[in-house]
């Protein structure tokens, strides 16, 4: 019922930026979170970034003062602006979403993920 869609994925020169979108869609009564996670193969998806209805965010160690998340008003769409990125950043980045469909449903939703690519 509800969809979140990640996009501005691409390769990146060490140093350099690039800014992910992710758009819900759907039956959306409330948003209580949105963040950014991160998956390789064969590795555990970790949280870059997390951003709350309050506008209290939190981040990964490695990515403090690089990496940026913000949102428009409704918490939708939330982005994720990246700086100075290393090839370790190199990742298939994910958008989630602990949303409300109605007064008293909820879930938590995943995007299909965007690819970004740092090379060495």
């Amino acid at each position: 019922q509800v969809q979140l869609m990640e996009s501005g994925g691409g390769l990146v020169q060490p140093g350099g930026s690039l800014s992910l979108s992710c758009e819900a869609s759907g039956s959306i009564f409330r948003i209580v979170a949105m963040g950014w996670y991160r998956q390789g193969a064969g590795t555990q998806r970790e949280l870059v970034a997390t951003v709350n209805a309050g506008g209290a965010t939190e981040y990964a160690d490695s990515v403090k003062g690089r990496f940026t998340i913000s949102r428009d008003n409704a918490m939708n769409p939330v982005y994720l602006r990246m700086s100075n990125l290393k090839p370790e950043d190199t990742d298939v980045y994910y958008c989630n979403g602990r949303i409300y469909s109605s007064r008293s449903q909820w879930n938590e939703y995943w995007g299909q993920g965007t690819q970004v690519t740092v090379p060495s």
